[in-house]
C-alpha cells in the first residue's frame, strides 16, 4: 500500500483499486482487530479521494455542457 500522503496525487482509478482491495482484506474471514481499524480507516481516504475526483469531473461536464457555445477543450480543462 501506499502511504497516506501518496492518496492525495492518486488517480481514481488507482484509489478505486486500493479500496476494493481494502474492502476484500475487511471482509476476509480473519482480519486482526488493529489491522481492521487502520485498513478502515485508510479505506475511509481513499473513498473520499474517489468523491473529490468524480466531483471535480462532474463539474467539469457541467462546464462544457454550459458553455455559452464557445468549444471548450481539453486542454483547458486541467483534468487530473
Amino acid at each position: 500500500m501506499t502511504t497516506d500522503n501518496d492518496i492525495s496525487s492518486m488517480s481514481f482509478e488507482e484509489a478505486l483499486k486500493e479500496l476494493e482491495e481494502v474492502v476484500t482484506k475487511l471482509e476476509s474471514e480473519y482480519t486482526p482487530l488493529e489491522e481492521s481499524i487502520q485498513l478502515y480507516e485508510r479505506g475511509n481516504m481513499l473513498k473520499q479521494r474517489c468523491e473529490t475526483t468524480l466531483k471535480a469531473a462532474e463539474e467539469k461536464v457541467q462546464i462544457i455542457e454550459h458553455a455559452e457555445g464557445k468549444p471548450i477543450g481539453l486542454q483547458d480543462m486541467n483534468l487530473r
